[in-house]
């Protein structure tokens, strides 16, 4: 799918990183883009920097009543609402699970888990009233591999992959598309907070080893489109090759 003229994309953690680099990329294929997050200054200069066809948002995702108000001023914006990326995420604070502090724990869980529901929650009804729409994840190897440090966010991961299938069972029949993204090892800030914890094998990697946010961003464009189809309620791995080539990172 190159062509997303006409079409309305809301994108959760967009300020930086993954988030970032996908409202670039929607934007070049002529999307509007409906950048949430809760940093307003870099949200303020992405939406400046791609112009009149990105609106800033700032919302904590979770809080429903923002998302909801969220989707509500992308409407009042643009009158439609196509697609919903659920990006935002975050992997502080690492901890073992018996010395994990619980309101870090639970806070982590409230951004990981409970946003991609209040996301699918408040998108959902105004989709299925249009007659359909994509609802992307991004995921996690985490989703289905516990690692030392990492309970809250495999957990969350987890239950967000749950989600997407449930997604799809209720709401395929109403033209709703889910599916999740897992886009393996991204060079981002949280990459360099996973070094900085020194926990896990992950933090081993070096910089090198991270695909770039750009791959993932053109992930996501691609399932928006009708090759993506097989996946409906699953989860596509951007460490396959076979996927990578689909998409033409190879």
């Amino acid at each position: 799918m190159s062509d997303l003229s006409g079409k309305a994309v809301m994108i959760t953690g967009a300020s930086r990183g993954i988030g970032a680099a996908t409202a670039r990329e929607f934007a070049a294929r002529g999307a509007q883009v409906a950048l949430l997050a809760r940093s307003e200054g870099e949200l303020a200069e992405l939406a400046g920097e791609i112009g009149p066809a990105a609106v800033a948002l700032p919302c904590n995702v979770a809080r429903y009543n923002e998302v909801e108000a969220a989707v509500r001023a992308c409407l009042q914006a643009f009158g439609r609402l196509d697609v919903l990326i659920n990006n935002a995420g975050v992997i502080e604070p690492i901890a073992s699970l018996a010395e994990a502090e619980p309101e870090g724990w639970s806070r982590a869980v409230d951004i990981n888990l409970k946003g991609v529901f209040h996301g699918m929650r408040a998108a959902m009804p105004v989709m299925m009233a249009a007659g359909g729409g994509t609802i992307l994840t991004v995921s996690s190897g985490a989703a289905h591999r516990a690692l030392e440090g990492w309970s809250h966010y495999c957990a969350s991961k987890a239950g967000a992959a749950m989600l997407t299938q449930s997604c799809d069972l209720e709401g395929r029949a109403h033209g709703i598309r889910a599916i999740g993204l897992s886009p393996g090892t991204v060079a981002t800030q949280m990459q360099r907070e996973i070094k900085a914890s020194g926990v896990n094998p992950v933090s081993d990697l070096d910089w090198s080893d991270h695909i770039t946010p750009d791959w993932p961003a053109r992930a996501l464009v691609w399932m928006c489109g009708p090759g993506a189809d097989d996946w409906l309620g699953g989860e596509i791995s951007l460490r396959d090759p076979a996927i990578r080539q689909k998409v033409g990172l190879a």
